[in-house]
C-alpha cells in the first residue's frame, strides 16, 4: 500500500495530541472554571477530541471536576479547573544575601517558600552548589512526604546563563565558567527530575507574565534589582533570549564612561549606580566601616525609615538612583517598545521614592510620544519573584502537553 505524503505518521498523531493537551490546559488555566463545551467552543477542537483529552487529564489528575453549574443555557455542565495536586515544581534564586526555594503546584498555589541566609558573593561556586542542593533536598523531602511528585527545579542566577545551564560570567558573584546545572545535578545525585538554570531576570519575567499585575501582557520587561541588575524581556508572549541566551544584560549598560567603577572592570555601569550594594554603600556610608554587607534587609529598612523621615540626603540619593533606573528603562523602551517595564527587588521596595524620578527620566529620554505607550511600574510579586518564575518554568513540560511519566 502506498502512503500519501500528507498521511500522518503515528509520531505525528502523538505530537498533535500533545499540542492539543497543551491547548486544553492553557484554556482551563486562563478561564477556569469552564466546561468541556466551553473548551470546544473557544479552542476550535471538536467535542469528541475535547472529551477524550479531558478524560485523560482528569485521570492523570491534571484537571479536576468541580461539580455542575446551572447558570447557563441548556443542561447543567460539569465544570473543570486545574488540579495537579499530586505534582509540584521548585524554583530557586541566588540573591545578594540569601538563597530562596519556592514550590508551587500546577494551579500556581504556593506550597512552601523558604529562605536561607547565604552570602553568595563571598562564597565559592562549590559552596553555593552545596547550599542549593541542601535546600532543594529539604524541600523535595517535604513535598514527597505530602505525597507529591516533584517534576522539576529551576534556579535563577544574577549573571549570564547559556543553553546548557552553565554560567560563563556572573560578575556580582565573582563567577566565571561555572557548570551550575551539571554541578547541581551531580550534588543531587542525578535526581529523577529536570534541573535547569536561567537568569534571575528571565525567571522573574516569567513570574510577572503569569502571576503579576501585568499577567498576560504580550510585551513586558522585568528589571531586577539586587546584587546585579538584569532585564527579563517578554516579546510576543515569549522570552527574548538572543543567539546564546545572553539577552537583557542591562546591568552593564554604560550610563557614563566617567562614572563609578564597576566590578566588571568598566566605569559608569547601571549596576554601579543602582545595584543593591551600590545603593546601600551610597546612602548608608557608615556600613563600609564594617566590611562587605552580608545581610541587606536591615540596611534597606534603615533607608526606608530615613526616607519616611524626609532625610534630605537619602531622598536626594534615591531620586538619583531613580533617574538611572529611568534612563535604563528608556533604553529598553526605545529598543523593544514593551507595554510595561516592571521593576523588582530593592527597586520595588524603594519604589515610593524611586519611581517619581524614574518616571520623569523615562518620559524625557523615550523617543516615541507618551513613551510609546509603555508604563513604568513596580512589581507586586515581592522578593521571591525569581523563585516563583523558576517553579513556573519547571512546570513548562506539563503545560506543553507532555504527561508526567506514570
Amino acid at each position: 500500500m502506498i502512503s500519501s505524503h500528507n498521511e500522518p505518521r503515528p509520531s505525528d498523531l502523538g505530537d498533535v495530541r500533545t499540542a492539543n493537551r497543551a491547548v486544553v490546559l492553557r484554556h482551563v488555566r486562563r478561564h477556569a472554571p469552564c466546561s468541556r463545551a466551553d473548551i470546544a467552543a473557544h479552542t476550535g477542537l471538536n467535542k469528541a477530541t475535547v472529551s477524550s483529552l479531558v478524560g485523560e487529564l482528569v485521570e492523570r489528575r491534571l484537571l479536576r471536576e468541580t461539580g455542575l453549574t446551572e447558570n447557563r443555557v441548556g443542561r447543567p455542565a460539569t465544570m473543570l479547573v486545574l488540579d495537579g495536586a499530586p505534582y509540584a515544581a521548585l524554583g530557586m534564586q541566588i540573591g545578594a544575601d540569601e538563597l530562596v526555594v519556592l514550590a508551587t503546584d500546577l494551579a500556581g498555589t504556593r506550597l512552601l517558600t523558604w529562605r536561607r541566609a547565604f552570602a553568595a558573593p563571598s562564597s565559592s561556586p562549590a559552596e553555593t552548589v552545596r547550599a542549593l542542593a541542601a535546600l532543594a533536598r529539604r524541600a523535595i523531602t517535604r513535598l514527597t512526604g505530602q505525597g507529591r511528585r516533584v517534576l522539576g527545579l529551576s534556579v535563577g542566577v544574577p549573571g549570564l546563563v547559556d543553553a546548557d545551564g552553565a554560567v560563563p560570567r556572573a560578575t556580582a558573584l565573582g563567577w566565571r565558567d561555572v557548570a551550575l546545572a551539571a554541578d547541581l545535578r551531580a550534588a543531587l545525585r542525578e535526581p529523577d527530575l529536570a534541573v535547569d538554570v536561567d537568569t534571575d531576570a528571565n525567571l522573574a519575567a516569567l513570574a510577572e507574565h503569569r502571576h503579576g499585575a501585568y499577567a498576560g501582557t504580550s510585551h513586558l520587561v522585568h528589571l531586577t534589582g539586587g546584587a546585579s541588575v538584569g532585564a527579563g524581556i517578554v516579546a510576543d508572549g515569549r522570552l527574548l533570549r538572543g543567539a546564546r541566551g545572553f539577552a537583557g544584560e542591562v546591568g552593564h549598560l554604560t550610563l557614563d564612561p566617567a562614572g563609578p567603577g564597576c566590578a566588571c572592570g568598566r566605569r559608569g555601569c547601571l549596576v554601579a549606580y543602582a545595584g543593591l550594594p551600590a545603593v546601600v554603600g551610597r546612602l548608608l556610608p557608615d556600613t563600609r566601616q564594617d566590611g562587605p554587607v552580608t545581610d541587606f534587609l536591615p540596611e534597606i529598612q534603615r533607608i526606608q525609615a530615613l526616607a519616611r523621615q524626609d532625610d534630605p540626603t537619602v531622598l536626594a540619593g534615591l531620586a538619583d538612583v531613580g533617574c538611572h533606573v529611568g534612563h535604563a528603562a528608556s533604553v529598553l523602551a526605545n529598543l523593544i517598545n514593551p507595554q510595561a517595564v516592571v521593576v523588582g527587588g530593592h527597586f520595588a521596595t524603594l519604589a515610593p521614592w524611586l519611581l517619581p524620578a524614574a518616571r520623569a527620566e523615562f518620559a524625557a529620554r523615550t523617543h516615541a510620544p507618551a513613551a510609546g505607550g509603555c508604563l513604568l511600574d513596580a512589581s507586586t510579586l515581592g522578593s521571591s519573584a525569581t523563585a516563583l518564575g523558576g517553579a513556573t518554568a519547571a512546570l513548562a513540560v506539563v503545560e506543553s502537553g507532555r504527561l508526567p511519566a506514570a
